[in-house]
């Protein structure tokens, strides 16, 4: 078996979770850089809840802690308090005792000679934001991969730039790895505090450490398949089982049902690939060289178990009756969709197609009935629309009732029949998808019902002259709590000038519900066929756009909800995929604490398409952003947060764009694409 060794994570905000407390040993080292270690605990079973000095490795593990979970790999950390009532009296403390500092002062700093510490939100009032506050507050990281010991502070925290250098100097000298300790900022807030560091304290960057990382952990969990090979670029002629756990050289826009995931180019947590693998509780990580690494060549073509995990991953040869006896555990449970509303048959403006639950009704309940007539993403865009906060497009529905009329008059649901009869079309994924696309080319050819024309031509031009338009998919199959099918179904344009090209993009659109890689999707999961249906999202289209981006309403690295943030990935423009960028592309990705104080923002990667230096939203383009997000967080809640007796981590899956096309001598301004409930980190890492 290989076993990936232990890398660390460049996100310090997961390092708030708990987690099991660290092995004690005696006075050796784990790292062969520092010398003259002696221990402060002497042995194994001495019980701390803190320390003023750590004096070797173990004494850090013991008061160390790790996230629970993490979208990049985990860390150690221990958290320190500086007391300036006391002589500047240092306190590393036990970070799995004492989650946050504040439970750990209150317990040991208060009252008998010293002050007595405030109630919590007077405590995080003063000694986060104030310059007379009382302690000064961080944490000390080791970071394995690039092996850097790392002081922090909270994103958030408005210290002095004399106040770091006293807390930084006071842990280097009480620390045996403090001729090794930098200062990392972890917002952009503290690193310009940052440059006013006197000289002898180094800063090591956000960028540094990512540089340092060569595993990526995003979707957890443990999977057997075989191992196999392949270019992302490959992928549409190449067919995947899924039995096949695939090694990638990058991550592709879109994948059929397989095993696990390993790309050798780092991924974008909200790609549409890691959503699936998410959703599907199957492995997926970043591990660069992957394509080259001699452990993983060894076992190509061969059944393996694949492991990924927080801070390490693994790989294994099984027998064949290791295999069989996963994948028969490891089945999924049947999704049934619930039957379609045939009855609708108006054109209906947006606001009207979810309407608000009467008091005291579910919104869930109003969600799932507006499904059944308008699917997923039409069902949601209707609760954006009645949003003061959330700009979006002026937009309507088009019910399923038109495609199950396009179906029935052109005798596609029989070809179906037909195609699902053929014991070589379930068994050989090659005529599977000759026979697919030979459906989708009839479908795309076939004439639609002349009265629902005339009906929808009405309404382009009463309401939306002089547009093209955009013809968005709104399945019962997608955008879905539990079922989202990210990037199963493709949305297309059509002018009314041509009222062919009008056509062309509806007939398109539906014909996508025939895609390989959707029909496997949904075989899959044990998914009748015949009880797919496509409503229609539209509204104008913008021939450009000045950003496009994804966004997740709650942390994905801090699911113990510590640190609640908005993370987003945006890119300059519409012709770059933001949620699968090209090899060597990177987007701005950055964590925004919309609800404390100062709203710091915390950078991950930046954009390499735009100039150095500068970041593709404006700061006021950010905070219009977050309060976007922040409503949709606060209205979706009741269908899936805690407000729906969801007890884990919550947070809806947002696209967003910037654009100036309304208002061409104005800065670009927001409209939110879409908004779907995100599976959560949660659901992954408790795959079996």
């Amino acid at each position: 078996m290989y076993k990936g060794t232990r890398i660390t994570s460049i996100v310090t905000l997961a390092l708030l979770a708990a987690a099991l407390p660290g092995a004690c040993g005696g006075s050796g080292t784990d790292d062969p850089g520092v010398t003259g270690e002696v221990c402060e605990r002497k042995n194994a079973d001495e019980s701390t809840e803190f320390l003023k000095r750590i004096g070797c490795a173990a004494d850090f593990e013991a008061l160390a802690s790790q996230p629970i979970d993490a979208t990049l790999p985990g860390a150690r950390s221990v958290k320190v308090v500086l007391d300036q009532a006391d002589k500047n009296a240092l306190y590393f403390q036990n970070s799995v005792l004492y989650l946050i500092h504040y439970d750990f002062v209150s317990s040991h700093l208060s009252g008998d000679a010293l002050p007595l510490v405030p109630p919590l939100a007077e405590f995080n009032a003063t000694e986060y934001f104030t310059p007379d506050r009382r302690f000064v507050l961080g944490a000390v990281t080791h970071y394995e991969g690039p092996d850097v010991w790392a002081l922090e502070l909270s994103p958030y925290d408005t210290a002095s730039a004399d106040m770091i250098t006293t807390l930084f100097r006071a842990a280097k000298a009480a620390s045996f790895f403090g001729s090794k300790l930098a200062f990392h900022p972890t917002s952009e807030a503290v690193a310009a505090e940052a440059k006013k560091l006197p000289s002898d304290i180094p800063v090591v960057s956000t960028g540094d450490l990512y540089a340092g990382i060569d595993y990526q952990p995003l979707s957890l969990g443990t999977a057997v398949g075989r191992l196999h090979f392949a270019k992302a670029a490959d992928l549409d002629s190449e067919y995947l089982s899924h039995q096949d756990i695939v090694v990638l050289d990058e991550a592709p826009n879109d994948i059929s049902v397989v095993q696990g995931i390993i790309t050798e180019e780092f991924q974008t947590p909200l790609s549409h690939v890691n959503v699936l693998s998410q959703n599907r509780r199957t492995p997926n990580m970043g591990l660069r060289n992957a394509m080259s690494r001699p452990e993983l060549l060894a076992l190509k073509d061969k059944l393996v178990e694949l492991t990924a995990g927080p801070s390490s991953w693994s790989v294994r040869e099984v027998t064949e009756a290791e295999a069989e006896t996963f994948w028969e555990a490891h089945k999924p449970t049947p999704v049934t969709l619930p039957e379609l509303d045939l009855t609708v048959t108006d054109l209906r403006d947006i606001e009207e197609v979810t309407p608000d639950p009467p008091e005291g009704e579910p919104l869930r309940d109003a969600i799932k009935q507006a499904v059944l007539a308008f699917g997923g993403k039409a069902a949601h865009y209707s609760i954006l629309a009645r949003l003061p906060e959330v700009p979006i497009l002026k937009a309507f529905a088009i019910p399923v009732y038109y495609y199950d009329q396009f179906m029935k008059q052109n005798g596609f649901y029989e070809q179906i029949d037909a195609l699902l009869a053929d014991p070589k079309f379930n068994t050989d994924a090659a005529a599977r998808d000759e026979q697919l696309k030979a459906l989708r080319d009839a479908m795309k050819s076939a004439p639609i019902d002349a009265e629902f024309q005339e009906l929808l031509r009405a309404k382009i031009e009463a309401d939306y002259p002089g547009h093209k338009m955009r013809f968005r998919t709104s399945t019962n199959s997608e955008d879905l709590d539990g079922f989202p099918c990210a990037g199963c179904y493709d949305s297309n344009t059509g002018d009314p000038t041509d009222w062919e090209d009008v056509l062309d993009a509806i007939r398109k659109t539906y014909a996508s519900a025939w895609k390989l890689r959707t029909f496997d999707e949904r075989t899959y999961y044990g998914i009748d066929h015949r009880t797919i249906g496509m409503a229609l999202l539209v509204h104008h289209n913008f021939p450009s756009e000045e950003a496009n981006g994804v966004a997740v309403t709650n942390n994905p690295f801090d699911t113990a909800g510590v640190q609640p943030a908005f993370y987003v990935n945006v890119q300059s423009g519409g012709d770059v995929e933001v949620v699968a960028p090209p090899a060597g592309v990177t987007n701005d990705a950055f964590l925004y604490f919309f609800n404390q104080p100062n709203q710091p923002v915390t950078y991950l990667t930046h954009s390499s398409l735009m100039p150095e230096g500068q970041t593709v939203l404006s700061t006021a383009q950010v905070h219009q952003l977050g309060v976007a997000l922040d409503a949709i967080h606060e209205r979706f809640s009741p269908a899936y947060g805690p407000a729906s007796g969801n007890d884990g981590w919550y947070a809806m899956d947002v696209e967003f764009k910037f654009d100036d096309d309304a208002n061409p001598d104005e800065p670009p301004t927001l409209y939110i694409k879409q908004a779907r409930p995100y599976p959560g980190r949660g659901a992954a890492s408790e795959a079996p």
